[in-house]
């Protein structure tokens, strides 16, 4: 048995990660020396691990449990699990897309030529100034979203 400090370093994580994994129900809550010291074992090693490793995935709390859920009925089909990944792999891809334009846009950005200019009449400055126009902040966003727009002179 160890405590929580050991257990959140060999899983890579901090002591609060670990606690809230417990308090929403990921980890199965340990047992407690007189003291009050939690005190972790062999099944809360593998759970933690199995649950960073699907983080480092991506997944979603909600999928990690049902998928911690799943591992826990091996009778269960493997579909649910299948489906849980192949949506998770959809959302890694619109990730990739959206850093494919974002890495587009700043390679314009880049290639504007005014690293010798003046502020004025930096490019770089006016067009993250414009925000009615390039990447949206994300769904829903709006040209009137964030701070005015820069002006010269101002």
């Amino acid at each position: 048995m160890i405590g929580i400090g050991q257990l959140a370093r060999e899983a890579g994580c901090k002591v609060q990660t670990v606690r809230w994994y417990e308090e929403i129900g990921l980890l199965p809550t340990p047992v407690r020396t007189e003291g009050g010291h939690r005190l972790y074992g062999q099944r809360h090693r593998e759970r933690l691990a199995f649950i960073r490793h699907a983080r480092e995935f991506g997944f979603s709390l909600e999928a990690i449990r049902r998928l911690l859920d799943l591992a826990a009925h091996p009778e269960h089909p493997c579909g649910d699990a299948h489906a849980l990944a192949v949506a998770q792999l959809a959302e890694v891809e619109a990730k990739l897309r959206r850093l494919a334009a974002l890495r587009d846009e700043l390679e314009r950005l880049v290639d504007t030529g005014c690293e010798d200019g003046i502020a004025a009449e930096c490019r770089v400055l006016e067009t993250l100034a414009d925000h009615g126009h390039g990447l949206s902040a994300g769904p829903g966003a709006t040209a009137s979203e964030g701070p005015p727009p820069l002006t010269r002179g101002a």
